[in-house]
């Protein structure tokens, strides 16, 4: 059997107050975190583990081994530089070989025209909530991934996926490192409880995640069947937006980031290690657990968020703020100004702003936008937007709320407002066009097109005062000629 252990953060200087640098565990959530997103971290599963003043002694405490894990490369501005130092039972040479897996056909990676198995949409789509596998079909998290949508290949490190994650089991001795991307995971339903190298992590519906790529992790249900969104990044890590003019307070707050602290379990039982790489799946063997590591430091590890603690700004005036506004985490891409990806997200908050149209704006922006609703209701998105579903829509294509959305909004008494209490929505947002699945398309029965007549009744209002105009437009001398301006209707 195997034997877990973990402890407290042991960087925390004596005779300090420990809630300065950790959380509280609770009933929900029996794990403590380190805060501060971008800080330099290190954790020790056993007090004075790590070296003193280096990396790579010649022997380390305990008999441990040091490997080095870097997310950047070596020559990266200091500010941009990720890596890490861990000091484990095992080092994660100590394996059996590689084999290939059979190919899982939901799940893909190459999101270019050449691929015949993603189409394009010039439309609006939308799908129903997916389904749970069944339950005499056993799916764990890697078992039940499916992808949606997507641009570019991780091959050439540029582009992201969309996936949709549904499992009912939990991984035994079963761990996944995906080669590819940064993975940004969004439970919708279901608690997941995560053990990474650098320690655990639960998540709750409400709560995101970010696992880097190459990091390894196996993913427990502690609730029963699990369903959740995921962003995939092949070429660039997430980070915070800049605030601007905000100044150094909005959005998500660096302190409100959580990282797991040291914690390994000694099992010399037979594991399975599957490697996503290129979107090809390859397992690997190995005498001993991964989760093995008793010790690390550096600034390259997973996190998590509680997307409750956004801080959310908006117009106290008139008009709308940009959606720019609702964003938690960014990517780059490779053009300056011009994000691979942006997560957003819709919560409850107040609506003060004096005589404008509230909702979204009837808009075509250049962005393309996939949402998905982790939980309460979304009115206006399309018919049957519901949790666990999901809404699309490309770059340039003309969308906005439907008629019933927009009549309300022009007659409704502009007070100060409560909206979307009770209500958590993402929005994965683009500046690439994305390709769509056959999975997406075709196999996961869920597909189905926004109802275009819901906005029938828009109707063009402007020729009801085509007379008004006419009467009000006199003539006009102009050199001894009159000429008159008339707006007459086809």
């Amino acid at each position: 059997m195997p034997v877990a252990v973990s402890s407290p953060i042991a960087s925390v200087p004596s005779g300090s107050a420990k809630g300065a640098y950790s959380t509280t565990p609770h009933k929900k959530d029996p794990y403590e975190y380190q805060v501060g997103l971008g800080n330099v971290f290190q954790s020790e599963a056993i007090p004075g583990t790590l070296p003193d003043a280096q990396n790579s002694p010649q022997k380390n405490k305990y008999g441990l081994y040091a490997e080095g894990i870097t997310g950047s490369s070596f020559i990266a501005p200091r500010s941009e530089s990720m890596q890490t130092w861990t000091y484990r039972i095992q080092p994660s040479v100590a394996h059996q070989g590689f084999t290939r897996l059979p190919d899982n056909p939901d799940l893909e990676s190459c999101f270019l025209n050449l691929n015949k198995r993603v189409h394009v949409s010039p439309t609006q789509l939308a799908w129903y909530p997916f389904d749970l596998p069944e339950d005499h079909t056993r799916t764990d998290f890697v078992d039940g991934l499916k992808t949606l949508a997507g641009n570019g290949d991780p091959t050439l490190r540029e582009g992201l996926a969309i996936h949709m994650y549904l499992a009912n089991a939990s991984m035994d001795r079963k761990a996944f490192v995906n080669n590819d991307g940064d993975m940004l995971i969004l439970p919708q339903q279901g608690r997941l409880d995560i053990f990474t190298e650098f320690g655990k992590m639960m998540v709750r519906p409400g709560e995101l995640c970010v696992i880097q790529r190459g990091i390894k992790f196996k993913v427990r249900l502690p609730d029963g069947p699990s369903r959740g969104y995921i962003q995939e990044i092949f070429g660039s890590h997430y980070s915070l937006p800049e605030l601007g003019p905000l100044g150094t307070h909005g959005l998500a707050n660096r302190r409100d980031f959580e990282h797991p602290v040291a914690a390994f379990e000694v099992d010399q039982n037979d594991w399975e290690i599957v490697y996503k790489v290129a979107g090809e799946l390859h397992s690997c063997s190995q005498d001993h657990t991964p989760f093995d590591v008793v010790a690390w430091h550096g600034t390259y590890l997973p996190y998590k968020y509680a997307m409750e603690k956004f801080t959310y700004v908006g117009s106290i005036s008139k008009d709308h703020i940009d959606p720019s506004v609702f964003c938690v985490l960014t990517a780059k891409s490779k053009q300056p100004g011009v994000p691979l990806a942006d997560f957003l997200i819709f919560g409850g908050r107040w609506d003060v702003s004096d005589n404008t149209f509230r909702p979204p704006y009837y808009h075509r922006n250049s962005a393309t936008e996939f949402m998905g609703l982790i939980y309460g209701p979304y009115g206006g998105r399309s018919d049957g937007f519901q949790p666990g579903g999901a809404s699309f829509e490309n770059g340039f294509c003309p969308h906005g709320v439907s008629y019933e959305e927009f009549k309300k909004a022009t007659e409704a008494d502009l007070a100060p407002t409560r909206v979307h209490d009770g209500t958590l929505a993402v929005m994965f947002e683009t500046s690439m066009m994305l390709t769509i699945t056959d999975y997406a398309m075709t196999r996961s029965g869920k597909l189905h097109e926004h109802e275009p007549k819901m906005w029938d009744n828009l109707r063009a209002n402007f020729l009801d005062h085509l007379d008004e105009l006419n009467l009000n437009t006199k003539p006009a001398e102009n050199t001894g000629r009159n000429k008159r301006s008339r707006v007459e209707a086809e």
